[in-house]
């Protein structure tokens, strides 16, 4: 299936200001309209937290954007970072694909997201382990760096795929010179297109000649 017939979409839902970083950090969702469903790539940030108070968060609600949520058939979390997952609670029922270890780590590890986020009412993950085919010529790769249970997704074509990291890559820096198993997984599928969270542009090989 040619990824030219599968248009991703990047909606952007907050902006983060971590400390050091002298400008906001984008937060984006991304929106992959298959023939066969409709798919977001995870769900960003709905709500204000007091964990998060210091990161200066500001919210574009996808609500507020004229998408509409009853739209989406399924989703697939990346990782579940606050994030990341901030709006699953707004897709009771829906399925959310999701790697088994990063489900695991998000509810037993401290400190490593909001748990009530996760956890919210009506919440159906479908837990995945490794490699996973979630609608023709659209698979789910686990991607570990970022953390343990991160996955991608890769819209494949006989052009080269198309990726959406998640955090797999924050940075564009990060595909030119890669470190984590993740991060080398990307570069190997020779992608056409990566589409990253915090990033306003998606990374292409011919990125790193022009940054």
């Amino acid at each position: 299936m040619d990824s030219a017939a599968i248009p991703v979409t990047p909606v952007r839902v907050a902006e983060l200001l971590p400390e050091g970083q002298p400008t906001p950090m984008p937060v984006y969702v991304h929106v992959i309209d298959h023939p066969e469903g409709r798919v977001l790539v995870d769900t960003g940030m709905t709500d204000l937290h007091p964990a998060v108070a210091d990161m200066d968060p500001r919210l574009y609600p996808l609500k507020d954007q004229g998408f509409d949520i009853r739209s989406v058939d399924m989703i697939v979390n990346t990782h579940l970072h606050f994030d990341h997952c901030g709006g699953n609670h707004l897709f009771a029922g829906t399925p959310i694909y999701v790697q088994r270890q990063e489900l695991d780590d998000a509810r037993n590890q401290n400190d490593y997201t909001i748990p009530e986020w996760v956890d919210a009412p009506g919440i159906h993950y479908i837990p995945v382990d490794g490699e996973f085919v979630l609608l023709p010529g659209l698979r789910l790769l686990p991607a570990p760096g970022h953390t343990r249970g991160s996955q991608v997704v890769v819209i494949d074509s006989d052009a080269g795929p198309t990726i959406i990291a998640g955090d797999t890559a924050v940075w564009f820096d990060e595909l030119d010179s890669p470190k984590t198993e993740g991060q080398h997984l990307v570069r190997s599928l020779t992608p056409q297109t990566v589409w990253m969270t915090h990033e306003h542009t998606p990374w292409t090989p011919r990125t790193n000649t022009t940054r």
